[in-house]
């Protein structure tokens, strides 16, 4: 089962990978019509209600399978000489100038050039369906929730009036794929043919369900790509994030602190000993330094950082440079003890997670020794340990983001691998960048897909520095390249 919101990135993931959605339309198209000869014999009369999007455009390509160019005997074929296998007459709610992408677009350009009867609904009082044997709801699809509006409203009305079998592309108009809700005007289906994998709520409808494969990628799932970002990205800078660390190093909570920045987060705000304070604030301007007493982290400053996070809103990351001293990992574990807002735990605070009890939201980031000292899996290739990597985090309780060439984001339950990044990425710093991306995202974006989009956004920087800078990456300049990772060139 899949969510129309997971299923808008698979989508994008398959186009990353060689499987654009021109093609996969050709196939959903071809899946409904399959659907229309199961409900009616050649010669039946089809009416497509379709709208804007590319739900539309799965229905502008089943119109041209219809036509007959898909024949089941002798017979059929010569009937084709005289007319087409179905007659079909599209509806497009809407001006065809306004039709939303260039697929949907396309498709019906090509209905129009091939003369098929074709018709363009621009005001909902003059909506007519023509009498028919079959329907073709594709009005709206997975992307659009709540009550109809015009003019949906008016065609679900005498959608669902008509007598006449309604086949539904992929979930029916006004039908909630993620939460699997059905909005009181929506349209009641005989059929639905949905794609790639079921929808929340579909199996309770009173409908015969088709699930159609249209050549999606297993890995489009599998593994983490453009669509995972999709997500998780941050529509404007929001939230701030509170990187408690430094002590023993200091380079650590800067990049963690900068990336942060770098990935959206509004402000960006160090706790570190006033020590190395002074230090720390001079990697970056923009860093906002909090010191305390001390040389490094201790039970005594573990409440007023709570208080702080807490009062804040803040999301925390904890670890990048603090040192394994016995009274900084005791301080480490009373933080989370208390904390219960969401956190990255990172380096060295990831020791004092197993057995943790805790009601903060953590994402976990260990690289595959961290990962081992931890109880996980002792592995050379995380990829090859997957299995256990998500048992691990299944029993830990936290999303675990294990850093390695591939890296493995898990809650437990969903894993996915991001294969984005660089061999100079070895260098080191750049977990310190994961660390402040995964927090920056986990101000919009639920654990596991901030984890996941900040794994493959991090692996994208480096891959672009790597173009200039092949080995002599340094993390560093990695932060430079978060943006475009993240939101794109400007000019793509």
């Amino acid at each position: 089962m899949i969510t129309g919101e997971r299923m808008a990135a698979v989508d994008a993931n398959a186009a990353a990978l060689g499987a654009p959605r021109k093609q996969l339309m050709e196939s959903s198209g071809n899946a409904v019509a399959r659907a229309v000869r199961e409900a009616a014999d050649p010669g039946a009369r089809v009416a497509i209600v379709a709208g804007r999007g590319n739900n539309g455009g799965d229905a502008f390509v089943a119109a041209r399978f219809l036509d007959g160019t898909e024949r089941h005997s002798a017979s059929d074929r010569d009937a084709s000489r005289l007319g087409r296998e179905y007659d079909v007459t599209t509806l497009l709610l809407g001006r065809a100038a306004n039709i939303g992408t260039d697929i949907a677009r396309e498709n019906w350009d090509a209905l129009e050039q091939a003369e098929y009867d074709t018709r363009e609904i621009t005001d909902s009082s003059e909506f007519a369906l023509p009498d028919a044997d079959v329907i073709v709801d594709a009005m709206l699809g997975t992307g659009i929730s709540g009550d109809l509006r015009e003019p949906a409203a008016t065609a679900a009305d005498a959608i669902n009036d008509a007598d006449a079998t309604v086949v539904a592309v992929d979930v029916p108009s006004g039908f909630d794929a993620d939460a699997g809700d059905h909005a009181a005007n929506g349209v009641e289906a005989d059929r639905v043919v949905t794609f790639h994998d079921t929808k929340p709520g579909l199996e309770e409808l009173a409908a015969d369900v088709t699930v159609a494969d249209i050549g999606i990628p297993a890995a489009a799932e599998r593994f983490a790509g453009p669509g995972d970002v999709d997500l998780a990205r941050p529509e404007s800078r929001d939230g701030r994030a509170f990187v408690i660390g430094g002590g023993p190093y200091t380079g650590a909570p800067a990049l963690a602190a900068q990336a942060a920045l770098r990935a959206g987060a509004e402000l960006s705000f160090v706790a570190a000993p006033d020590s190395v304070a002074g230090e720390i604030q001079g990697y970056a301007e923009d860093l906002i330094v909090q010191p305390y007493e001390h040389d490094r982290l201790t039970p005594e400053q573990v409440d007023g950082l709570v208080d702080t996070a807490e009062r804040h809103d803040d999301i925390v990351v904890l670890g990048p440079g603090l040192g394994t001293a016995d009274e900084t990992l005791e301080a480490a574990r009373a933080f989370l003890e208390s904390y219960t807002g969401p956190a990255v735990v990172d380096a060295d605070a990831l020791e004092v997670v197993p057995d943790l009890e805790t009601d903060a939201t953590l994402v976990c980031t260990p690289n595959r020794r961290e990962l081992a000292r931890m109880g996980g899996p002792d592995t050379d290739s995380l990829r090859d340990a997957v299995d256990e990597i998500e048992s691990f985090a299944a029993e830990l309780g936290h999303v675990v983001l294990a850093k390695g060439v591939d890296d493995v984001a898990t809650d437990g339950e969903r894993t996915r691998i991001s294969r984005a990044g660089a061999p100079g990425m070895k260098v080191g710093g750049t977990g310190d960048t994961l660390a402040g991306i995964v927090a920056a995202l986990l101000e919009h974006a639920d654990p596991f897909d901030a984890a996941t989009a900040g794994a493959y956004v991090n692996g994208l920087a480096g891959e672009r520095l790597a173009e200039t800078e092949a080995n002599g990456l340094l993390a560093s300049d990695m932060l430079d390249e978060i943006p475009a990772a993240l939101w794109g060139d400007a000019d793509e």
